[in-house]
């Protein structure tokens, strides 16, 4: 393979701004996916084991419930933040993306299908616990195995959208055309290593979760207690099984000693103090947020090393600036999505920390919050259909 197909691939109508914004929003919205990708893993797998354990211990009746509604809205948020980093990706990499999922094209129809079977068998195993009686523990563990496997398809898309060089031979070997759509490719390290973060990730959960429930009168103290050391125990094992895979991963990819590396490696040291000292897991979850960052960089520093040794650049793409297009994306972005993420999380932080049922009308900053969101979507949808329709006619008139 070399730089002309892969050029030749490219759209001519060129990028509507600069390469380096949409590599940055890759790696931001890649890290957002993938926190919550771990998350669901992690208190998923987590719940599996306290339906074991909730008939007979007060504690898991608890928690168990608590871990699959978890589980349940992460699934729901990671297939939201998902679109994003594969539509940037698309953006200034669009050659990886269309030819694996040309040489995948059997794998992406089964992708789909996979993940609605599996959210909505996630749905039975969340009303099947209801009872708090370990029930749906068959349900539970099929849905679970059917997430994961979405999960490996997804990375068969990824690995395959790295390997340029040996797309000829993926898609004629031995000179025969296999159009079947069937390809699959696997970096076992790579996927070990991903997929083993959600065991520091529910560790740190856990640490959140008994600070968030130590304010409230209505939760024992040993159980809060009895969160925080659970949670301690597993983020603490999680990186280490983690560190290992990761330095694995790196000597097989020849980038240990690349400065993105190292800085997780001590990013992972300084996680693995902190999750073990517990002094305060907010702060730990934001030294967390960072490592996440530094892996979903390192991730972007192999593909672009990789297109770039073929004589691919990103930043050597035709850019035909789009403004008005960027500013609406931006707006929407920072000002409609923020505040409306702000207004969600400032919520749900007062009801959790209410005794009793929490009413949003008499507290100030949930009002003014839920005010501005109204108005500001309103507005949006008013400027985008008006917009859209502007160009519309102004095209065909």
């Amino acid at each position: 393979m070399d730089a002309s197909v892969l050029l030749a691939l490219r759209d001519p109508a060129g990028i509507p701004f600069y390469p380096v914004v949409f590599q940055v929003l890759y790696v931001l919205t890649w890290a957002l996916h993938a926190a919550f990708v771990l998350l669901a893993l992690g208190s998923m797998g987590l719940s599996l084991y306290g339906t074991t354990k909730q008939k007979d211990d007060p504690y898991w009746k608890i928690l168990t419930p608590h871990l699959i509604q978890t589980g349940k809205l992460s699934v729901s948020i990671l297939i939201v933040l998902g679109v994003a980093p594969l539509l940037f990706t698309q953006v200034i990499y669009d050659p990886n993306w269309y030819v694996a999922n040309t040489l995948s094209g059997m794998w992406v129809f089964i992708f789909i299908y996979t993940l609605l079977v599996g959210y909505t068998m996630y749905y039975w195993y969340y009303y099947a616990n209801r009872a708090k009686e370990g029930g749906g523990k068959l349900i539970g563990l099929i849905s679970f195995l059917i997430l994961v496997f979405a999960g490996v398809l997804m990375h068969n898309f990824a690995v395959t959208s790295i390997m340029p060089n040996e797309w000829m031979e993926m898609y004629a070997p031995n000179g025969v055309v296999d159009n079947s759509g069937w390809t699959f490719n696997i970096d076992l390290v790579r996927l070990i290593f991903i997929v083993s973060l959600a065991i520091p990730v529910i560790g740190i959960f856990l640490q959140n979760y008994s600070r968030f429930l130590s304010t409230r009168k209505d939760f024992e103290e040993r159980f809060v207690d009895y969160c925080a050391v659970l949670g301690t125990r597993i983020g603490v094992v999680g990186l280490l099984i983690s560190a290992v895979t990761f330095v694995i991963w790196m000597l097989s990819a020849g980038y240990l000693m690349n400065p993105v590396s190292i800085a997780i490696i001590v990013g992972v040291v300084i996680l693995l103090l902190m999750v073990y000292s517990n002094s305060n897991s907010y702060i730990t979850t934001g030294v967390l947020v960072v490592v996440a960052l530094l892996i979903s960089s390192l991730r972007e520093v192999i593909r672009f090393d990789i297109m770039t040794g073929l004589g691919y650049n990103i930043y050597d793409y035709p850019v035909n600036l789009e403004i008005p297009t960027i500013t609406m994306f931006l707006l929407t972005f920072l000002i409609m999505g923020g505040i409306g993420v702000a207004y969600l999380l400032t919520m749900s932080w007062k009801v959790g920390k209410i005794n009793g049922v929490f009413d949003g009308s008499k507290d100030k900053a949930v009002t003014r919050l839920g005010n501005y969101t109204l108005s500001i979507m309103v507005v949006w949808m008013v400027i985008y259909f008006g917009w859209g329709m502007f160009i519309l006619f102004n095209n065909i008139l």
